[in-house]
């Protein structure tokens, strides 16, 4: 299902390596370099050379190859849930979209691509896109975030199911591998360092202990509730809270309204998204819904109106659920729920 406004710090630090994208500190995304070969997600990929008409296939790589100063190496983009981040405007202005959701197949080659990227198992499976075998026999490689296979069963229906708790060195490993496949190390090694102060910063002297959370990514029929170990298990983590959904591995899955209620979480962090494919999408419909239910306007959280809106790709494993660490950490500041 997965696939709040990103933070001013998030703006200066995508500014500044959109900045550093022409020529900077020894990277070089088109000089000459040695093929580069990466175990990626039970596949081996060897790339060449530096792609120069990349197309990445969901809005978390995307934000990825901008932040690392790609676009002029990119051919195209697809399956947007939010608007891009702040600061990356003018850079994802100069890319095609080729579509807001998943392109065909056929839309896809149309753009020549010589390296395609995914944030999802599923981008890459029955009913997605197209497999990573027909881009291997036209000779395009594919990567797959690793933060979508490491420790993640996605052999059964849904969004898959965690053996493990995803971590932020996952997205790190993203990171580092297209900068890698692109010849832009330092670029890369810049943004992790980046990424790491915001956290830092965030959670300095929190103490959000017995604090519980619910995040709800859409669908007020059947709601998309997190499990315990996807993205927003990094979000509560980070913070010393508890999901009261901690109980499932699921990575998204849907639970009657019933089961909410009796969950009482001290605080609701819901999708804002702009997509729609769903019920109940925007951060405005959600708490609609929620002020209005019989079964939900009870609870503690609708009560008080604790709501802590978020993008969705700050609710999927990528470099925005940094944003989704501060978000909630100022929430819980402001609702007197942490020190």
């Amino acid at each position: 299902m997965p696939l709040a406004r990103p933070s001013v710090l998030f703006l200066a630090c995508a500014l500044l390596l959109t900045a550093c994208g022409g020529s900077g500190g020894g990277d070089s995304a088109s000089g000459d370099r040695a093929a580069v070969t990466l175990d990626n997600c039970g596949q081996k990929v060897t790339v060449e050379n530096p792609p120069k008409r990349a197309v990445s296939l969901n809005q978390g790589t995307t934000e990825i190859m901008l932040s690392l100063g790609l676009a002029d190496r990119m051919a195209g983009t697809a399956t947007w849930t939010d608007p891009v981040a702040k600061g990356l405007e003018k850079a994802e202005a100069k890319v095609p979209r080729l579509a807001d959701n998943a392109p065909s197949f056929e839309k896809v080659l149309d753009a020549e691509p010589d390296f395609v990227a995914a944030s999802f198992a599923s981008t890459f499976g029955k009913g997605g896109v197209a497999t990573r075998a027909q881009f291997g026999k036209l000779g395009v490689p594919t990567y797959l975030s690793p933060a979508d296979c490491a420790g993640k069963d996605n052999s059964g229906g849904g969004d898959g199911v965690r053996t493990g708790p995803l971590t932020l060195d996952a997205v790190y490993g993203e990171i580092r591998d297209l900068a890698r496949i692109f010849g832009v190390e330092e670029r890369g090694e810049r943004l992790v360092a980046g990424l790491r102060g915001r956290v830092e910063k965030a959670t300095s002297g929190l103490d959000a202990k017995g604090v519980t959370l619910m995040y709800w990514f859409a669908n007020s029929r059947s709601p998309y509730l997190a499990g315990c170990c996807g993205a927003p298990g990094i979000v509560t983590g980070e913070l010393g809270a508890r999901n009261v959904f901690d109980d499932t591995h699921e990575e998204w899955p849907q639970v009657g309204w019933e089961t909410v209620a009796d969950r009482d979480p001290d605080v609701l962090v819901i999708g804002d998204l702009i997509r729609e494919q769903e019920t109940a999408e925007t951060a405005a419909r959600k708490i609609e819904f929620l002020e209005g239910d019989p079964v939900t306007k009870n609870m503690t959280a609708v009560r008080k109106k604790r709501y802590v809106r978020l993008s969705g790709q700050a609710m999927n494993p990528t470099i925005r659920t940094v944003e989704g660490i501060e978000k909630v950490a100022a929430a819980l500041r402001t609702y007197g729920l942490a020190g």
